[in-house]
């Protein structure tokens, strides 16, 4: 009874109540979602207008500037395909195959650096691991040069060997450092308790530490997908035969097409080019988000 005739504290004797203020009015939220709309249709009024310039006639892109076609012109991506020296079909498996082999590249060299600097001992790592770091402040163009007369004296130019071969050496400081960050806060324990049965540091690896990494690969995959799926400049440096043409060139040669420009089908294909890069994020957007999410824990 006497616990009963204790005063009761503030926080006891007031009542628990929604917090209105952190949510706000429906009249701020609606305005704050209003905001959000507009803001996002700001930002998908270029792909809104390239979608509808696919369906536009030529003459009618740069005359009609809105977005709903006044003429439509469903005829732009059947040219379109098959304006060049080869169907676009060519073009997007050589994108594709690139993509897979550099998906593939990063994913298992990248993690395999960085289970060496996240989970392994050794004699200067922390030295090896700045200098890696460093690399992110490297410009791309100054190793153009050297890689370019590496590359030809190799003898892989005109093909998609330096495209592909270096992902598979873990030059993306980027990818080492997101997967060092999420194997960090995996537990230690997986790693004495993976030795106890008999694993080696490549087996423990293999059969323990890449099966819980799927978010940061996912992450990986991804990004790389997206770099390498809209690169330019390397396809255009190494690559001369058309048959070997990526998406990105075949788009550059609708420009030098028959000497004119051909908007409508260019435009068209670019749609085409577009949906590969959207549904994959989409595919996967939630370990996208895991995976970042994870890595910012540490």
């Amino acid at each position: 009874m006497a616990l009963l005739d204790l005063p009761l504290t503030r926080k006891q004797r007031t009542p628990s109540v929604p917090d209105e203020e952190s949510d706000g009015t429906p009249a701020k939220r609606f305005a704050k979602h209003l905001i959000l709309c507009l803001v996002g249709l700001v930002m998908l009024y270029p792909l809104l207008w390239l979608i509808s310039s696919s369906v536009k006639p030529s003459e009618d892109i740069f005359r009609q500037l809105g977005l709903w076609p006044q003429h439509w012109n469903f005829a732009n991506y059947a040219e379109g395909w098959t304006a060049l020296d080869q169907p676009f079909h060519v073009y997007l498996f050589n994108s594709l195959i690139i993509v897979v082999l550099s998906i593939a590249g990063n994913i298992f060299s990248c993690a395999l650096a960085a289970y060496a600097f996240a989970r392994m001992e050794f004699t200067g790592r922390k030295l090896f691991f700045t200098l890696m770091l460093g690399t992110l402040m490297l410009p791309g163009h100054v190793l153009l040069v050297p890689q370019y007369i590496i590359f030809s004296q190799l003898g892989w130019l005109d093909t998609y060997l330096p495209l592909v071969v270096p992902n598979f050496l873990a030059t993306n400081a980027f990818f080492i450092f997101l997967m060092v960050q999420f194997m960090k806060s995996l537990p230690v324990e997986l790693d004495d308790a993976a030795q106890i049965d008999g694993c080696g540091p490549f087996r423990t690896f293999l059969k323990v530490i890449l099966p819980l990494c799927v978010p940061a690969m996912a992450t990986t995959a991804i990004f790389t997908f997206i770099s390498t799926w809209n690169e330019f400049f390397g396809p255009l440096i190494y690559i001369q035969n058309q048959d070997l043409y990526t998406v990105p060139l075949a788009l550059r040669a609708f420009m030098d097409s028959e000497g004119q420009s051909m908007w409508g089908p260019m435009f068209a294909m670019s749609v085409v080019s577009i949906a590969p890069i959207i549904g994959f994020f989409i595919a996967g957007q939630k370990y996208l988000i895991s995976g970042i999410a994870t890595t910012g824990l540490k």
